[in-house]
């Protein structure tokens, strides 16, 4: 018996979902409870600060889309790589496939 096959990551705008019975965003293929993650690129005192990206991914099928998002300056969001050593946080942040890599293992 064999173990599942790895595949790649891979960026899909328009893949699609759907609400399940609860009320939570699950992929429209293969049901998965639908992932996402919205951080910033730019520093507090940057006047781009509240562009961010907003990650969505199905952990089943391997499929994220990214897009620009606002979020107000006051708003605090999560940094999922604070913990990092620099470089390994500056390689993840660079891709965003990495990215989504790196935070699906986590289960952010």
């Amino acid at each position: 018996m064999t173990g599942p096959v790895w595949r790649p990551w891979r960026k899909a705008p328009g893949w699609e979902t759907a609400l399940d019975g609860d009320g939570r965003r699950v992929c429209a293929v293969c049901r998965s409870a639908v992932r996402s993650y919205t951080h910033r690129l730019y520093a507090a005192g940057s006047r781009w600060f509240e562009r961010c990206v907003g990650l969505t991914w199905c952990p089943g099928c391997r499929v994220y889309s990214g897009t620009m998002v606002h979020v107000p300056r006051e708003r605090v969001l999560a940094d999922a790589l604070a913990g990092l050593p620099a470089a390994q946080r500056e390689r993840i942040a660079r891709s965003e496939a990495r990215l989504v890599q790196f935070l699906d293992r986590r289960g952010t």
